[in-house]
């Protein structure tokens, strides 16, 4: 019985959703196809995703435009990007709207397997509460609720902190203001979505300007890793 997580197969080819969906049945995975961006979107919002995997020449909604709106209703879902566009702008367009991977056709289907295996290891190595999070130099450590960079404690508010800590928990994915004001502050009353800016500001001033947290424009605040 398959039980390694699952996957949203987006692709119009119906040749390909097929031998992608093989292969993730033979190592264990479940597997959900969709055609096209809004039967996507829709089978999002069902729920019991772990992972998508996105052509972006689909038809109705393009899969950059796919990626964006996952990316801010459901942030912690890693995707990879599997598609006929091998030049740099969609490869660095697609990273940029937060996938976690890019693979161009004609792939190699064991590849892709091993992509999604590695994918899903580090997500699900984020999840434990008491280990200390890295965010460039600086390290935080969730149990004392303590920031140190470069051997020297650095005093964050517990605002900050707690806004550092979920960017540093999800490396790579894309959080709108709304969505870290939602988990951060929980939708304090008179706070609103530029609060999120003055404190991402405060944590560069403290931390200095290559804290790695970057601004996706129209959308929110990542935390770029190395090689992002």
């Amino acid at each position: 019985m398959a039980s390694g997580g699952h996957i949203l197969v987006v692709d119009d080819e119906r040749a390909i959703r097929r031998l992608v969906r093989m292969y993730l049945d033979d190592a264990g995975y479940t597997a959900t196809e969709a055609t096209d961006g809004p039967e996507a979107l829709a089978k999002m919002r069902t729920g019991g995703i772990d992972l998508v995997i996105l052509d972006l020449m689909i038809p109705w909604i393009d899969g950059i435009e796919v990626a964006r709106r996952m990316r801010i209703d459901h942030p912690a879902v890693p995707i990879i990007i599997l598609t006929a566009r091998a030049d740099e702008a969609s490869r660095v367009t697609g990273l940029e709207m937060g996938a976690d991977d890019y693979m161009t056709k004609p792939f190699s289907p064991r590849e892709l397997i091993a992509r999604v295996k590695a994918v899903l290891r580090r997500v699900r190595g984020t999840h434990d509460p008491s280990a200390p999070l890295q965010a460039g130099r600086a390290i935080l450590d969730p149990v004392s609720r303590t920031c140190r960079q470069d051997g020297e404690d650095v005093d964050l508010t517990r605002l900050e902190f707690d806004l550092l800590a979920e960017l540093a928990a999800h490396p790579d994915v894309v959080f709108t203001r709304e969505r870290l004001l939602e988990r951060v502050w929980g939708y304090q009353s008179g706070v609103g979505a530029k609060t999120v800016d003055v404190h991402v500001a405060n944590l560069r001033r403290k931390l200095g300007k290559d804290l790695p947290i970057v601004a996706v424009r129209g959308m929110g605040y990542r935390l770029a890793t190395a090689g992002q």
